[in-house]
């Protein structure tokens, strides 16, 4: 089945990261996707005017096809009235980007997204870009939690200002951003201008994933820059070896994972779930997984921020004969130990009936039918 909700990636990254940069050299190739870009002001993204086509009040129309569109009012008012606007077929766009400002936490964004009726069943998102200066991504991890916090939730890792940086700044800089998220694919920003494909499509929560593009999004898989096992992201594959000490903020960041061959039961899962939330909600920056729970034909791909979790979503094309559910969790003030004791939790064999925190699973079979 398509999915045909509107695809919505978040560009987040500190001050002067590059953003605006990456955005007009995205946005000035020809023949490419349609995009529409959402920003709190024009002025911040600093648009190449020999881009710009035309304008409105709230639009900015340029050359390559693309739009920029300034957030005057909240987040869900501004989206629902472009789908309203292609809908009516007055604007044509294939995507949306959302620019955040340089100390915006993306998780209200999500659960903007998620919350609201209307865009919940019209959008979904795409994935998190988080851009990081080579520079001066040091420091300022160093100095501001919000950037530690902003390359922890990403799906997609872009090293800006290499040209300037030394190869040891970048280097260094790579491996701890590999520790802060172990399931980040890592780019120069360079190799997403060369190729901005490689900016979409990041998560698996869409109804035509198949297994590949599920199990990059769960583990970053070798590259030429950083090769590794492809295993080495999750617990107990790999030994662990820190190179050195990093930032007191990095510290606050902690990631973990579990990989269970057999199916598990529902209640377990539930039961599991129910707790973490229910213990470190507002600290869980991304908990997502691939889930084989008993009774269902396929796997499913489930995610959350905080105590808002995205529709699960079924695997419908997963290969036969693996029944391996992967699950990882990144969180802020929370030991490993403390994840590692939370995700031994589905190892169990029998949990109590309870309310169940996560509705929605049981109805995957159903949908997958359809």
């Amino acid at each position: 089945m398509t999915d045909s909700r509107l695809p919505v990636t978040l560009l987040t990254g500190f001050l002067g990261a590059g953003k605006s940069t990456l955005l007009n050299k995205i946005l000035s190739q020809t023949g490419k996707e349609k995009i529409a870009v959402i920003v709190n002001e024009f002025g911040e993204v600093g648009l190449d005017h020999d881009l710009i086509e035309a304008t409105d009040e709230e639009v900015v129309l340029l050359s390559s096809g693309c739009l920029c569109c300034s957030m005057r009012d909240d987040l869900s008012k501004t989206l629902a009235d472009l789908i309203e606007r292609r809908t009516r077929g007055t604007l044509e766009f294939d995507r949306v980007v959302i620019e955040t400002t340089g100390l915006a936490d993306p998780a209200p964004i999500r659960q903007t997204l998620l919350r609201d009726y209307y865009l919940a069943r019209a959008t979904r998102m795409d994935g998190v870009v988080t851009m990081v200066d080579a520079s001066n991504g040091k420091a300022t991890l160093d100095a501001q939690f919000e950037a530690v916090s902003q390359a922890a939730t990403a799906d997609l890792l872009l090293i800006s200002k290499t040209d300037i940086a030394t190869p040891k700044a970048t280097s260094a800089l790579r491996r701890r951003l590999e520790k802060l998220n172990p399931t980040a694919e890592i780019l120069n920003v360079a190799e997403a201008v060369e190729d901005p494909k490689r900016l979409w499509g990041l998560s698996a929560l869409r109804r035509n994933a198949d297994a590949t593009q599920a199990l990059n999004w769960l583990t970053r898989a070798p590259s030429a820059a950083a090769p590794s096992d492809p295993l080495v992201n999750l617990s107990g594959f790999a030994p662990t070896k820190l190179v050195r000490k990093f930032s007191p903020h990095d510290a606050r960041i902690e990631s973990a994972s579990i990989t269970l061959e057999t199916p598990l039961e529902d209640t377990i899962f539930d039961h599991w779930l129910d707790t973490l939330v229910a213990l470190k909600g507002p600290d869980l920056l991304r908990v997502k997984g691939i889930v084989f729970l008993k009774g269902l034909k396929t796997p499913f791909v489930f995610h959350g921020v905080q105590h808002i979790f995205d529709r699960p979503e079924s695997l419908n094309n997963w290969p036969d004969g693996d029944t391996t559910s992967r699950i990882v969790v990144i969180a802020r003030d929370m030991t490993n130990p403390e994840l590692q004791r939370s995700l031994d939790m589905l190892r169990a064999t029998a949990a109590p009936k309870q309310k169940e925190v996560f509705p929605g699973w049981k109805d995957l079979e159903v949908r997958s039918q359809n």
